[in-house]
């Protein structure tokens, strides 16, 4: 069982890429906000999610840090990378200056992301056990 840990609305802005024989490699910009019970914020400045498809095979690495309070109200930072081959299959990790967050960079983490419109909806989860 998990329990919810955020919701990221990524709204995406204009990238730009290059492509070889066997490979091609995207960088993907992007603003972010997130809503849930533990935190809320904004990106910083602008994320990127790095696509890249080489010998048939394809992986994406989204990096970003967000501003915002979490559920104790205190202001902070939240580093997140989200890591995989499909957005129904993410791996995040979280680094935090928040102390009532912290236990979200030792837990473990599950994501699934689903495309809408000119964006994408990244729900971040925890294993139960983990949940504070």
């Amino acid at each position: 069982m998990v329990t919810p840990v955020m919701t990221v609305y990524v709204d995406i802005l204009p990238s730009a890429g290059v492509s070889g024989d066997d490979y091609s490699v995207n960088m993907i910009r992007f603003h972010a906000r997130a809503e849930g019970e533990y935190f809320n914020g904004e990106t910083v400045m602008d994320g990127v999610d790095t696509q890249i498809f080489m010998n048939g095979k394809f992986t994406m690495s989204a990096r970003y840090i967000l501003e915002g309070t979490d559920f104790k109200g205190e202001k902070c930072k939240v580093f997140i990378e989200n890591s995989g081959s499909t957005l129904s299959d993410l791996s995040p990790a979280i680094i935090t200056d928040s102390k009532a967050l912290s236990f979200l960079q030792q837990g473990k983490l599950s994501a699934v992301g689903e495309s809408i419109g000119d964006g994408v909806i990244i729900r971040i989860f925890l294993t139960e056990d983990e949940a504070k």
